[in-house]
């Protein structure tokens, strides 16, 4: 093993130290911002709000992180200078209550708090997709996936617990712990970050190309019409998703420790299934993967509007889990196959981007849906945007990511043959042939 090969190794064993505590910081933060935002009297407006302006901030801020990291000549100092910018907005969180303003404070410091991570997001890609070998990257992955999530859950849990506990006393004390805890675990991520080696990255003046550049190649680029396949099926989802805790903790009732069960049992199953995806994807193609499951998705709020009943909710959300594990998983890779190491940093700068943008429009409409539209037969109005999400999300799934086209050779399987494998119910590969 030659020398750079050995530091790549170790690089790799210090991103995983790094991403436990960025994944025990994830656990006790993002399912739980729209619940402290309801403590502080916000509305479903405010939710809409919430889910949207942070996503929007954060879509455009990064259309800088390639140019920051050009600036510095290093994706690595882009990633340790906007951790601690990210760590350093947690404390404000709780502070918000002893303010006059403190819904619209909470939803700005939130906004930074994204912004700041979207920022890393592009040059840790570049740099992760360096580290890895390309045809061990759906597995490897997959299984750095699969061990973080678990870290998550546990994380998530026991931010819910101390929620659970605390809302029979002082709520606010629980979340004061849950985001304290937070900030401690960003430094320490920080800190493996820090130990992470950078491998050289020969730069070129074609490898620069602007937002418009990348636009007006939307006739010859099938990864520019995969940036537009996503960023529409995050439109459609976004239109009810920030929707599905207001609909449990306001509508039906959940206390704390039933939401985060239903919530975690997404990310359980995301575990169980994702290194499995990877693996398939490695083999059949990331393109096929995402084609799949978005299907799946599409079909996730029709079982929502069948019953609202915990447990049932419970294993709703485990086949999401699954359902999503597949889709994120391959579309991050997707990105990494069909672009140069060069390019790399941009081109995930301007997917993240136009996903951003689309996430936050969609959760705009949805809001404004939620005020202007009636009840209806449906029972809450969250439940009518939740309908109106799952049609627009099956016209998205089945009929825009068949014009797209795999960018390496991989095996060839048909859908149900690639489902039933997953769920270990016949070989996927026995018929297998190549096509790229």
């Amino acid at each position: 093993m030659s020398p750079e090969e050995k530091r790549k190794e170790k690089s790799l064993g210090y991103s995983i130290r790094d991403g436990v505590f960025v994944s025990m910081m994830n656990g006790f933060t993002l399912d739980y911002f729209t619940p402290f935002l309801i403590l502080l009297g916000g509305t479903i407006r405010h939710v809409g709000i919430l889910s949207a302006l942070p996503n929007l901030v954060a879509a455009f801020i990064q259309l800088k992180s390639p140019d920051i990291a050009d600036r510095l000549s290093s994706r690595k100092k882009v990633i340790s200078l906007f951790i601690l910018v990210q760590a350093l907005m947690l404390p404000p969180m709780v502070a918000c209550w002893f303010l006059e303003w403190r819904i619209g404070v909470f939803i700005a410091v939130v906004t930074l708090f994204t912004a700041a991570g979207a920022v890393i997001m592009p040059a840790w890609g570049s740099l992760m997709a360096d580290l890895v070998q390309e045809d061990k990257r759906g597995e490897y992955f997959g299984w750095r996936s699969k061990t973080l999530g678990m870290i998550t859950v546990l994380a998530t849990f026991s931010a819910g617990f101390i929620l659970h506990r605390a809302e029979k006393t002082n709520a606010l004390v629980g979340f004061a712990a849950v985001f304290a805890l937070a900030f401690v675990f960003r430094l320490v991520s920080w800190h493996y970050m820090n130990k992470m080696h950078e491998p050289a990255l020969a730069r070129k003046e074609e490898d620069y190309f602007s937002l418009r550049d990348f636009v007006s190649r939307y006739q010859t680029s099938n990864f520019l019409r995969f940036v537009v396949f996503v960023s529409l099926l995050k439109f459609t989802v976004y239109v009810a998703s920030p929707f599905f805790a207001v609909l449990m903790l306001k509508n039906l009732g959940f206390g704390y420790l039933a939401f985060t069960l239903v919530t975690l049992s997404a990310t359980l199953a995301a575990i169980a299934s994702i290194r499995r995806w990877g693996r398939h994807a490695d083999r059949v193609g990331n393109l096929k993967v995402v084609r799949s499951t978005s299907m799946l998705v599409a079909l996730i709020p029709l079982f929502w509007l069948v019953n609202q009943n915990p447990v049932y909710l419970f294993f709703v959300q485990a086949f999401s889990g699954f359902a999503w594990a597949g889709f994120n998983l391959s579309a991050s890779n997707f990105i990494y196959d069909a672009s140069s190491p060069g390019k790399r940093t941009r081109c995930i700068a301007y997917f993240n981007f136009f996903s951003g943008v689309s996430m936050s429009l969609g959760a705009l409409f949805g809001g404004w849906l939620a005020m202007v539209i009636p009840t209806g037969f449906l029972e809450f109005k969250a439940m009518n945007l939740i309908l109106i999400s799952a049609v627009l999300r099956l016209a998205m799934a089945y009929f825009l990511p068949f014009k797209l086209q795999e960018v390496r050779e991989v095996e060839h399987i048909k859908t149900h043959e690639l489902l039933w494998s997953m769920l270990r119910l016949r070989p996927a590969f026995a018929r297998g042939t190549i096509e790229k």
